[in-house]
């Protein structure tokens, strides 16, 4: 059922960055400018923020495994939305509709989490986020292959084809999960505000992994344009091999879900943000004070790419563990809320990379996205050592 549940949620997650490596040939075709090409990403996260906060806590409400099969739906035609989208509104609010459905990853995750025994609750969400990870690292190469082969309408053809057959396969597989329930949904909702304010441990979680999720998107929807740029002039193929390099760092969420069982995420929490800061110091560093050559500076760009992904993976399972550790009642919402506040980090850093792109350039974008992790660090000073 672990495999089950990593696997759904990789191909799930996945639908949101097939654009990311696309959104070049993606703004030529629907006539986007490429000041706003960023928004492909953004408002397909802003749309995964709106489903986090408004279809994930029905986790704690209604019948699970129906919740997922509607979510996988609505996400399966808002990718034949996007496939024959011809000018940039439409493509647009398809890929909002795309985040919306594809929260069905994150009522499978808090799942798992109630599935899995306590003391090896982290280890079970490890390998369930492990699965997560793996989408978003692959949904980079594998739509850059696809739109080499075809064209960029091809991947949202085969993923809205994939997505639909896997609703069919969850709904004949999953077992059945009646929560308790015993709210409206309003009052599910304004439960919300309180569970934000009343727990600490998920505003300090949820405030570490935006900083970290905003560098990853930061980083991922700009290094394309600066690979298909004058500096590299790679193909979408070379991209695609690029962006696979990057999946390496999934191998950090199983080993950070072990040392949290252990009690160790403080350590884990700081060894994440201090990757992501060296993921764009190196590079910047090293353009700025080297004069190095396209294979050197190529190979410096792979390794940033694994260190980050490692960092993020690391800083996802120690945050989803801690919140799993709350009662069980309250799970979906606390992970609604962990999610939706990082995605927006997420999406502050797709958006802001696109324009800092197209206004500053490459060197402009790595010192963007250092700020991202040490504004994390600077809250982790402030962790009690308890």
């Amino acid at each position: 059922m672990v495999w089950l549940f990593a696997i759904a949620t990789g191909l799930i997650v996945a639908n949101l960055y097939y654009a990311q490596t696309l959104i070049g040939p993606i703004s030529r075709a629907t006539g986007l400018d490429p000041g706003a090409a960023g928004l492909i990403v953004t408002l397909t996260q802003i749309g995964y923020c709106l489903g986090l906060l408004f279809i994930v806590p029905l986790g704690d409400l209604v019948e699970n495994r129906r919740l997922i099969f509607s979510s996988l739906v609505v996400c399966a035609l808002a990718l034949v939305a996007a496939a024959v989208a011809g000018n940039p509104l439409v493509f647009l609010a398809a890929a909002l509709c795309i985040g919306l459905g594809s929260v069905a990853a994150q009522i499978i995750v808090p799942f798992a989490a109630h599935l899995a025994r306590p003391e090896e609750r982290g280890q079970a969400v490890g390998k369930v986020v492990s699965g997560l990870l793996m989408g978003i690292m692959l949904a980079r190469p594998v739509a850059s292959l696809v739109a080499d082969a075809f064209d960029w309408h091809a991947i949202f053809v085969l993923s809205a084809v994939v997505t639909i057959a896997l609703a069919f396969l969850l709904r004949a597989r999953l077992p059945q999960r009646q929560p308790q329930g015993g709210m409206h949904y309003f009052a599910l909702l304004g439960s919300m505000w309180h569970l934000l304010r009343t727990t600490p441990i998920l505003r300090r979680r949820a405030a570490y992994q935006a900083c970290m999720f905003g560098a990853f998107s930061l980083f991922w929807t700009c290094v394309p344009l600066e690979l298909m740029g004058p500096n590299f002039g790679i193909s979408q193929s070379g991209v695609a091999l690029f962006a696979l390099a990057g999946v390496a760092g999934a191998i950090a969420s199983p080993i950070a879900g072990r040392r949290a069982d252990q009690g160790k995420s403080r350590s884990n929490t700081l060894a994440a943000l201090l990757l992501g800061a060296l993921a764009f110091a190196t590079p910047w560093l090293t353009a700025t004070q080297l004069d190095l050559g396209r294979s050197a500076g190529l190979a410096i760009l792979v390794t940033a790419s694994i260190i980050l992904d490692a960092g993020v993976s690391a800083s996802l399972v120690t945050g989803q563990r801690a919140i799993f550790s709350l009662p069980a009642d309250v799970r979906s919402r606390l992970n609604g809320l962990y999610m939706a506040l990082f995605f927006m980090g997420g999406a502050i850093g797709s958006s802001l990379g696109g324009w800092m792109f197209a206004h500053y350039g490459w060197h402009g974008v790595l010192l963007t996205g250092l700020a991202f992790p040490l504004i994390g660090l600077a809250v982790y000073a402030t962790e009690p050592r308890a």
